[in-house]
């Protein structure tokens, strides 16, 4: 890490629970690639006086993360089609005072669904409703996925999100069954909900393949649980390193290297003191 300096370029990141993640993905690759960049986590007490410190700092860019990618909304000045589209926001970058939101969940939704070859034909569970799931959502309409089921006891979330997309909507799993499993809620996220496993055994063994987008931990109890039961499994530490990268692209205007990529997502989750 270099030393700070006046000259140096903030970029941050807005979560209810950030973790070291992002922080040392960035930031490992300000460092091989010479950037005068740093990146530091943060959990706003006051989301709008947040945003306000973003452009008044100013700072280069923000990555935003559950609770805050919609009610972020409407405290940017431009939303990129990325955003517009889904009305989400996982990005914010900022040219000189204007903030200009984007979403590269939904590149990273994208791109997993096809990289591991998900059938389109399968019936699809999506468990959550706020903002990263109607990335899914969007990225599963585009993939051309039809027989989807938005589970969510918040009903107007719930109803909205599947009405928006054509899909289906319940408030509870019960004893539905799909063929892929999708995770988008906290459950099983580090911290009060980190035991909780967000679909049951029987409906794990059911599915064909199983997606769990919480990021950390990456072995969350649904992923583990389809590892044990043998299916394939996508993992939000795919997504984070996916959308992290078009993050970074967008903050200093340069690409990494897969293998600059590679080795900066291993350190991100290497186990070092202090970081979970």
């Amino acid at each position: 890490m270099p030393i700070l300096n006046k000259d140096m370029t903030l970029c941050i990141s807005l979560a209810a629970r950030p973790s070291n993640i992002g922080t040392r993905f960035h930031n490992y690759l300000y460092e091989a690639l010479g950037l005068n960049y740093i990146y530091k986590a943060f959990a706003p007490v006051d989301l709008a006086a947040a945003v306000a410190g973003i452009r008044g700092l100013p700072i280069r860019g923000a990555a935003v993360s559950m609770p805050f990618k919609e009610s972020v909304i409407a405290l940017v000045d431009r939303m990129d089609p990325s955003a517009r589209a889904i009305d989400s926001v996982n990005t914010i970058v900022n040219d000189d005072g204007v903030l200009t939101a984007y979403n590269t969940d939904y590149i990273a939704i994208r791109r997993l669904l096809s990289e591991h070859q998900v059938d389109p034909e399968l019936t699809v569970l999506l468990r959550g409703s706020g903002g990263m799931a109607k990335a899914v959502a969007a990225a599963l309409r585009d993939a051309s996925f039809r027989q989807v089921t938005i589970v969510a006891r918040n009903e107007d979330a719930g109803r909205a999100l599947a009405e928006l997309y054509g899909f289906g909507w319940a408030t509870e799993v019960g004893s539905r069954t799909a063929g892929l499993l999708i995770n988008v809620t906290p459950l099983g996220m580090a911290g009060s909900d980190e035991e909780v496993q967000s679909f049951d055994d029987a409906t794990v063994t059911a599915a064909q393949v199983v997606f769990d987008v919480v990021a950390l931990p990456a072995e969350t109890p649904l992923v583990r649980a389809a590892r044990a039961a043998r299916k394939p499994v996508i993992t939000g530490a795919e997504v984070i390193a996916i959308q992290a990268v078009e993050q970074f692209v967008l903050y200093t205007g340069v690409r990494p290297t897969d293998e600059q990529v590679r080795a900066a997502s291993e350190f991100s989750r290497s186990s070092q003191p202090g970081v979970s």
